[in-house]
């Protein structure tokens, strides 16, 4: 496998619309993209996502290595939910917290699931398992189950096996912990003067029980923690992701960054330097969410650096194997199901219901204990 190639695997990019342009098509087939991201744009109704998902998988046939995508979205439910009726509307997490059943959270994530199952994603960037320590934090406010450490650790873990079991892969965000900001990286850096003795006594808690419960991937955040690491935030620090994540933590899934296009990242960091600095820190998976003309950038710019000996081609391999691994393993099966059967699940009564119960503060009805 080629160099290009492996780092063609480890990028995501996202979409300009509700069907693949020729020229989208051409970039992920040549450059053996990994994986894909859909947003609201790229949504319009259950047949035109399941279609959509169908001929993303379908590239792979033309591609290097011929592995099936990745293809992620956002669905914690509450604010960030991409996927509108017929799709089931899920509240916001803070519902789970306030409700504290985890059986409930195990069938909201496990039903949340079969319908993203249903229609060809097989990968949810959830669960957020920020804690929300400080309450004028907008960015994440009812994102977060509990202002509680473990009551948030209890749920997220509950959470990462309803997925699994609906085959949904699952991502913990924002790693080390977005619930003390108050500047959201969409639009700055922000920093945080936190310890790592603090973070280990509260935001590391949940993220280690979604490690325990075998989470798929870890989500870096763009934050500054100037008191462990004074020189990178956490998606292009080593100290984050090689001492916390890997040797404190003992993680050993894929580490994906945020989306590489928040101004956290541009206003502070050239686009040359940003993707070739988060590999070199350990992440496995580039985020490129919104921008098309970056990804064939960042391509070239992580080409050249293994050129000029800044990345070695052995820590590329080394995540590459990670990737093939993980694809190899969860995505046997990576079409939708057939349309016959996804109709009846999209928007099932029974979701519908258990949906509406825990916004309302009220524990579903005949759910059974996981």
């Amino acid at each position: 496998m080629s160099i290009k190639n492996i780092i063609g695997q480890q990028m995501f990019i996202g979409l300009s619309g509700h069907a693949l342009t020729a020229e989208e098509k051409k970039f992920i087939v040549e450059n053996n993209i990994g994986g894909i991201c859909l947003f609201g744009r790229n949504v319009a109704d259950p047949k035109q996502v399941h279609e959509l998902c169908t001929e993303i998988q379908s590239l792979r046939h033309r591609q290097a290595d011929k592995l099936p995508l990745f293809i992620g979205i956002d669905m914690e439910g509450g604010r960030v939910h991409r996927l509108k009726p017929p799709f089931t509307v899920w509240p916001p997490l803070r519902k789970l917290g306030e409700l504290d059943a985890p059986t409930a959270s195990f069938h909201f994530a496990n039903r949340m699931g079969q319908e993203l199952r249903a229609v060809g994603i097989n990968l949810d960037f959830a669960p957020c398992v920020d804690v929300f320590t400080n309450s004028a934090n907008t960015v994440i406010g009812d994102r977060s189950i509990s202002s509680d450490p473990e009551m948030v650790a209890k749920h997220a873990s509950a959470l990462v096996r309803g997925y699994i079991k609906s085959e949904v892969m699952t991502c913990a965000k924002h790693f080390p912990g977005h619930g003390n900001t108050i500047v959201d990286s969409h639009l700055d850096l922000p920093v945080e003067y936190l310890d790592l003795q603090r973070l280990q006594d509260c935001e590391l808690i949940p993220f280690k029980k979604t490690f325990k419960a075998r989470v798929d991937m870890v989500m870096t955040s763009h934050i500054k923690f100037p008191n462990i690491d004074p020189y990178w935030p956490v998606t292009l620090s080593e100290t984050f992701i090689q001492d916390v994540i890997r040797n404190e933590c003992r993680y050993r899934g894929l580490i994906i960054t945020d989306d590489l296009g928040m101004k956290a990242m541009s206003s502070h960091f050239s686009l040359e330097e940003i993707p070739v600095r988060a590999l070199k820190a350990g992440v496995d998976l580039l985020l490129y969410c919104n921008e098309p003309e970056v990804p064939p950038q960042a391509l070239d710019a992580i080409i050249d650096a293994t050129a000029q000996g800044t990345l070695t081609a052995a820590r590329l391999e080394e995540s590459y194997k990670r990737i093939v691994d993980l694809k190899r393993a969860k995505l046997q099966n990576p079409e939708p199901l057939p349309y016959s059967e996804m109709i009846n699940i999209v928007g099932h009564p029974e979701h519908l219901k258990i949906a509406a119960a825990i916004n309302n503060g009220k524990m579903p009805e005949g759910l059974l204990p996981e």
